[in-house]
C-alpha cells in the first residue's frame, strides 16, 4: 500500500502523538461511576440538556454519543455509520454544538464517550452531510484508493481471519489500518475529539481490525490511556476472538446480553447466581455489558423495550450485579429496522415522538445510584427459589430482590445491612431492616425491590 505523510494540522497532531509511549489500558470506566447512558441518535443539544436534567442527578458516569463525523445522507440510522470525512458535521450537530454538549455534560458530572467509526468509510458515491463529495474509495483530502484494503468483496467467512479483517463489512470500503498514513489519519480524528474534551471511545466494528492495528492507533493519541471500549462480537469457533483485544481496553461482552434474553424468556433466574466469569465470559474488569444495543434490539438477538417487564427487570439485574461496566441503551420506537431518529435526533421530551428514554425509566434510573453506592462490594446473602425469584446483597451496602414469577411473593430476606429504615427505590416505599439484618416484604409479579446505604428515606 502507498505510504504518505499527513499534511497541515493533522501532521502536527499525529507527530506529537507518535512520541508518546503507550500506557496500561484503562479497564472499566475510571472513577466511582461506571454506568453509561447510550443516547442512540440523540442530537448534541438534546444530550446536553439531558446531562443536566437527568444523567448527572441520577449518577450516570458517562454518556455515549452516536458517531459525530460527517456521513452519507439519508434518514436511516445507519447513515451515521458510513463516514465520508472526519469533520463534525453529521445529522446530530456541528462542531460548536458538540463542544457545548461536552462542556455541559462535564459541568453536570457526566463524561462523554464517542462511538468511533474507524474501520471503514462508505459504500457508495455522493455528497456528505457536511457538503463533502466522495466516492467509495476516494475521500478528497483524507483517503484515496491505496488507503483501502485489497479485498473489495464482502466478508463471507468468519473462520478466516484475513477475510474478516481485510474484506468489506456489508460492502463498506475497508480502511487498511496496517498502513501508517491511515493510522495517523484515524488518530488525528480521535485527537481532535480529545481536544474538545471527549473522555473515551467505543470502537465500532473493532473485530474487523487487527488488535495490533488498534493498539498502534491508540498509542498515537494525546492521551493513550483514554477509556477504550471495543465492539468484538463473540462467535464460537471463529478466527477472531474477543480475548485478543483486552490488552487495548474493555471489550463488549455480547454473550452477556444473549444469555440474559434466554434466561428471562425461557429459563430460571436462579441460574444467574454465578453470572459473568462463571459462565465463561471475559474478566469483569475488561467487560462492557448491556441488555441490548442499537443492533441487537433490531435483529432480535437480545431483549428490547418491546419485551416490557422482562426488559426492565433484566436492566435492574445488570445494574445490581457486580460484573462488567454497564451500558443502558436508550433509543426510540421502531417498526422498520432502518428507521432513523424521530425529529432528526431532536428530543423535545422523553416519551414523546417515539423516544423511549430507557435511561430515565424510574426502575432503571434508580438503580444507577444503587450501583454507585454498592461499587466494590461482592455478592452476598444470595437466595433463590430454584425458579424465577432471586435476591442478593452487595455486602453491607445494598440488597435487591427480583420476582419474575407469575404471582406475588412474600418472604423474609436476610441481608448484611445495618439495622434501620431504607427506601426501596423501585416502589418508593420504606423498608425496615431489623437488628438481625432481616426484613419482610411482598413483591408483586414481575417487580423488584432495591435498598442501599445512603438512601434511608423516600
Amino acid at each position: 500500500m502507498a505510504k504518505r505523510t499527513l499534511s497541515g494540522a493533522l501532521t502536527l497532531v499525529a507527530a506529537a502523538a507518535l512520541v508518546m509511549t503507550p500506557t496500561a489500558a484503562q479497564a472499566s470506566p475510571p472513577g466511582t461511576k461506571d454506568v453509561t447512558a447510550v443516547l442512540f441518535e440523540w442530537n448534541f443539544d438534546s444530550i446536553a440538556e439531558e446531562c443536566t436534567s437527568t444523567l448527572g442527578p441520577a449518577g450516570y458516569g458517562y454518556v455515549q454519543v452516536s458517531p459525530p463525523a460527517e456521513h452519507i445522507q439519508g434518514p436511516q440510522w445507519w447513515t451515521s455509520y458510513q463516514p465520508v470525512s472526519y469533520k463534525i458535521a453529521g445529522r446530530l450537530g456541528d462542531r460548536t454544538a458538540f463542544r457545548n454538549m461536552v462542556n455541559t455534560c462535564h459541568a453536570a458530572g457526566v463524561k462523554v464517550v464517542v462511538d468511533a467509526v474507524i474501520n471503514h468509510m462508505s459504500a457508495d458515491t455522493g455528497t456528505g452531510t457536511g457538503g463533502s463529495s466522495y466516492t467509495k474509495y476516494d475521500y478528497p483530502g483524507l483517503y484515496s484508493p491505496p488507503d483501502f484494503d485489497d479485498c473489495t468483496s464482502r466478508i463471507s467467512n468468519y473462520q478466516d481471519r484475513w477475510n474478516v479483517q481485510r474484506c468489506e463489512l456489508v460492502g463498506l470500503a475497508d480502511l487498511d489500518t496496517n498502513e501508517s498514513y491511515v493510522r495517523g489519519a484515524i488518530a488525528g480524528y480521535m485527537n481532535d475529539l480529545l481536544s474538545l474534551g471527549v473522555d473515551g471511545f467505543r470502537i465500532d466494528a473493532a473485530k474487523h481490525m487487527d488488535a495490533a492495528d488498534l493498539a498502534n492507533i491508540k498509542s498515537r493519541l494525546t492521551n493513550p490511556s483514554v477509556y477504550w471500549k471495543q465492539e468484538v462480537i463473540y462467535g464460537s469457533g471463529e478466527a477472531v476472538q474477543p480475548t485478543e483485544y483486552t490488552g487495548n481496553g474493555d471489550v463488549q461482552e455480547f454473550r452477556y446480553a444473549y444469555d440474559l434474553k434466554r434466561v428471562f424468556n425461557n429459563e430460571n433466574l436462579a441460574y444467574l447466581k454465578n453470572y459473568g466469569e462463571g459462565w465463561g465470559y471475559l474478566s469483569s474488569g475488561v467487560s462492557g455489558v448491556f441488555v441490548d444495543n442499537h443492533d441487537t434490539e433490531r435483529n432480535g438477538s437480545t431483549l428490547s423495550y418491546k419485551d416490557n417487564a422482562d426488559y426492565t427487570l433484566a436492566n435492574v439485574f445488570m445494574l445490581a450485579y457486580p460484573y462488567g461496566a454497564p451500558d443502558i441503551n436508550s433509543g426510540y420506537e421502531f417498526s422498520s429496522t432502518d428507521a432513523g431518529p424521530p425529529n432528526g435526533g431532536t428530543v423535545n421530551a422523553c416519551w414523546q415522538d417515539g423516544w423511549k428514554c430507557q435511561h430515565a425509566w424510574p426502575e432503571i434510573k434508580s438503580m444507577v445510584a444503587f450501583r454507585n453506592a454498592t461499587r466494590g462490594e461482592s455478592v452476598s446473602n444470595w437466595w433463590d427459589n430454584g425458579a424465577d425469584a432471586i435476591a442478593f446483597g452487595r455486602g453491607s451496602k445494598g440488597y435487591v430482590a427480583i420476582n419474575h414469577e407469575p404471582s406475588a411473593l412474600t418472604r423474609t430476606y436476610q441481608t448484611s445491612l445495618p439495622a434501620g429504615p431504607y427506601c426501596d427505590v423501585q416502589s418508593n416505599t420504606t423498608v425496615t431492616v431489623n437488628g438481625s439484618g432481616q426484613f419482610t416484604a411482598t413483591l408483586g409479579s414481575n417487580t423488584a425491590l432495591a435498598i442501599h446505604a445512603g438512601k434511608s428515606s423516600c
